[in-house]
């Protein structure tokens, strides 16, 4: 009979070691998977939403901001997980220049009991991700006089700058 209950005791071990194991790969894995496709969308949905009209005219880089949500939902729900809940927040979202902040909640299929009663709570992985998009094709023209006023060469003399007739060298 002990034997039988010993048998019985590692087999039960097994099962919670197998689940435990399992809970923390999916949690693990989920975590980085959510970060590469937030990453991804966001990057994807920022060059989408950049306005190239304006950006012609005035060769400053924006973004419009509905464009961007509508861009990145559509990507973001092409290739999501279907056996998680996704939970989608925009924090920050500056037209120019282009910046976003955005925070992805996802649950996993694993229930546990909760202090509250009877209510299940998943386990959730949060994943936040803040990107600014930026150019290196135009240049301000501001900056750019008071580069010339100052008498700084654009390529040559980055270490300089200039301060009501004070030059730092």
């Amino acid at each position: 009979m002990s034997k039988g209950m010993l048998t019985v005791g590692i087999i039960f071990l097994s099962l919670i070691a197998l689940f435990v194991i399992n809970v923390i790969q999916s949690y693990s894995s989920g975590s980085e998977l959510d970060y590469y496709l937030l990453k991804e969308t966001t990057q994807s949905s920022m060059i989408d939403a950049v306005d190239e009209q304006f950006f012609r005219i005035t060769g400053q880089v924006r973004m419009d901001k509905e464009k961007f949500v509508e861009s990145f939902l559509r990507r973001f729900s092409k290739n999501v997980d279907k056996s998680r809940e996704y939970k989608i927040g925009f924090y920050d979202l500056n037209e120019t220049p282009p910046k976003v902040s955005v925070k992805i909640d996802s649950s996993t299929m694993y229930r546990f009991p909760t202090s509250k009663g009877t209510d299940n709570d998943n386990l959730d992985i949060d994943t936040k991700l803040t990107m600014i998009l930026t150019t290196n094709n135009k240049t301000d023209q501001i900056v750019t006089n008071w580069n010339k006023t100052c008498g700084i060469a654009e390529d040559t003399d980055r270490d300089k700058s200039c301060f009501t007739g004070y030059t730092v060298s």
